[in-house]
């Protein structure tokens, strides 16, 4: 690429540090892509005849298919992606393959290519957080009556149904899909025809490449055009968020399958045992979720740490940039893929979630309520229920099953008709509250919405 400055031949160990065909190589279908727009410019431009611009659409074509079918050798010497392309290209079809870099460099090129790349993983991704989410409706569907404690601070708090806590996920993936939606239009920019840094004498029509490629538009400033891995970074943010939202979910599920909780069963597809005891199902698709997730984070401040220091405008540092964001697509797809699996097959034990709701103390909101309702200021009216939880617990003597009276003339005869699950649900009739006929319409709403 460069032998008519340099004297001698690039030093293995130099080859071998500074390649990336290793890793870019998943580029390609992209390169070429990229490769036939900037072609037919050419050919626009004058640069390139029919018969040139033929030859080299129809070779670019068969590389993609050597390549997809395993049938292409990668060479190290030419390091990256564009290089193994365009070498394999001009032994194919002559000096027209040498025409095809005219008015490009390679850090156009790779900003093309990976804009490319992330749009079309962006659309992948998409597809499979919905997957996710049908999976969390059919479960919140099918339990949204079913009652379980809703926790703060992971102690008992306030009853919902278990279509209420699924449904919170549902709405955390849909904020991920819309943050992905945005991701993809900022990136969705050509920056083809930046050149290396200040464009070129030959002025090819950007415009044109830029639809030919679906981009919607074109990049207005060269430096930051090659410069820029905003839009990595906000695809890596947006996966590292996706994995806190996954995460959470697994520790939902590790809690609910435990022995303690009960509230869950997950398949036997979707657990692992021991090797030492026999009697052990370990939840490890929820912890590896967990624990993947780190790496998620861990990549995009790989990224944010290579950018933060880099002068204008390309330096190879920014080759740093395809590791982290293929190791993160890569992660994350697999932990949607077999998230899905998991919550679709997981069951609900219903009876352990009813019984855990019986727990009276769940509703001494409901009883401060109670007692607001009937003029009491409601800090005075907390400070009551908690003396009523209070002789409760030094009496042992269920809240339900207090005689209220004794604790305050506030409280009337009809204080007990408060614990009443069926009924503390049912008033909770607030447009986002977990009553099971706000739950159901919920559910409705996101079938007709995925």
């Amino acid at each position: 690429m460069w032998k008519g400055r340099f004297a001698k031949a690039t030093a293995d160990l130099v080859q071998q540090y500074g390649e990336s065909i290793s890793y870019d190589w998943r580029l390609y279908k992209h390169d070429v892509a990229g490769s036939i727009a900037h072609a037919r410019a050419q050919l626009k431009a004058g640069l390139l005849n029919d018969e040139e611009f033929s030859s080299i659409e129809k070779g670019l074509h068969e590389v993609e298919i050597e390549i997809t079918n395993g049938n292409f050798d990668f060479s190290i010497e030419l390091e990256d992606i564009h290089m193994n392309i365009e070498s394999a290209l001009t032994k194919k079809i002559g000096a027209a393959g040498a025409k095809l870099h005219t008015a490009r460099s390679r850090n156009d090129q790779v900003a093309t290519d990976t804009r490319l790349y992330c749009r079309e993983e962006i659309d992948s991704l998409t597809v499979l957080l919905s997957g996710l989410q049908a999976a969390l409706l059919a479960q919140a569907e099918q339990h949204a009556a079913s009652i379980i404690p809703g926790y703060t601070h992971l102690q008992r708090g306030q009853p919902v149904t278990v279509g209420h806590h699924l449904l919170a996920y549902v709405e955390m993936l849909d904020r991920d899909k819309s943050r992905l939606s945005d991701t993809r239009k900022r990136l969705n920019v050509s920056p083809l025809g930046s050149g290396a840094l200040a464009g070129s004498t030959i002025n090819l029509d950007r415009q044109q490449i830029a639809e030919e490629l679906g981009f919607d538009s074109v990049t207005t400033n060269s430096m930051d055009a090659i410069s820029d891995r905003d839009y990595i970074a906000e695809f890596l943010f947006s996966m590292a968020l996706i994995g806190t939202h996954l995460s959470r979910l697994s520790e939902d599920l590790i809690l609910w399958c435990s022995s303690e909780f009960g509230f869950a069963s997950l398949s036997d597809a979707h657990t692992t045992g021991s090797s030492l005891m026999p009697q052990k199902k370990n939840p490890d698709v929820c912890e590896l979720t967990r624990g993947k997730t780190g790496r998620l984070y861990g990549n995009l401040i790989a990224l944010l740490t290579t950018a933060k220091g880099l002068p204008l405008t390309y330096n190879r540092d920014l080759q740093e940039d395809k590791e982290p964001l293929f190791d993160s697509i890569d992660t994350l797809k697999i932990a949607l893929s077999v998230n899905t699996e998991m919550i679709t097959e997981m069951v609900i034990n219903v009876e352990t979630c009813q019984a855990a709701s019986s727990d009276p103390l769940l509703l001494a909101t409901d009883l401060a309520d109670y007692l607001v309702k009937s003029g009491v200021p409601f800090r005075q009216a907390h400070e009551l229920v908690g003396q009523a939880v209070a002789a409760s617990v030094t009496t042992g003597t269920p809240l339900d099953k207090l005689d209220l009276t004794t604790i305050s003339e506030h409280y009337g005869a009809d204080a007990q008709d408060v614990f009443n699950l069926q009924t503390a649900l049912a008033a909770r009739t607030n447009q986002g509250s977990p009553s099971i006929e706000n739950v159901k319409a919920e559910v409705a709403r996101w079938k007709t919405s995925l």
